[in-house]
């Protein structure tokens, strides 16, 4: 029992090299830029929702990517407020598109400017 708690316990993780670090952020970069090119080209309630929440994960991964780099927790406590607040924020325009399509049965987001009171 006492070989696992030090083999547990015997080291720090190693430092993650820089390429590795590089191809992370790549990884986040390219997934945020899509998230935006969708959300910003799309009219389809459902898949600007799905960009927005690309970005968020974008983000995420690259919070994730330099807290393992610096050996710190930090990063990896925001990514949990991040996916919390992803959560919140698919929940309401969840929402807000089943009520647009119950009014006018389209999930364009033209219909929105329509809608009054």
């Amino acid at each position: 029992m006492s070989e696992l708690v030090l083999l547990a316990q015997s080291g720090f993780p190693a430092p993650m090299g820089g390429l590795t670090l590089a191809h992370y952020l790549f990884v986040s970069a390219a997934m945020f830029v899509l998230g935006v090119i969708g959300f910003l080209t799309r009219r389809n309630l459902i898949i600007m929702f799905l960009c927005t929440e690309m970005m968020f994960q974008a983000a995420g991964l690259a919070l994730i990517a330099f807290s393992r780099f610096w050996l710190n927790q930090t990063g990896q406590t925001f990514v949990i407020f991040v996916i919390t607040i992803a959560a919140a924020e698919a929940a309401l325009a969840l929402a807000l598109v089943v009520l647009l399509f119950r009014k006018r049965e389209s999930l364009s987001a033209d219909e929105w400017s329509e809608m009054s009171g």
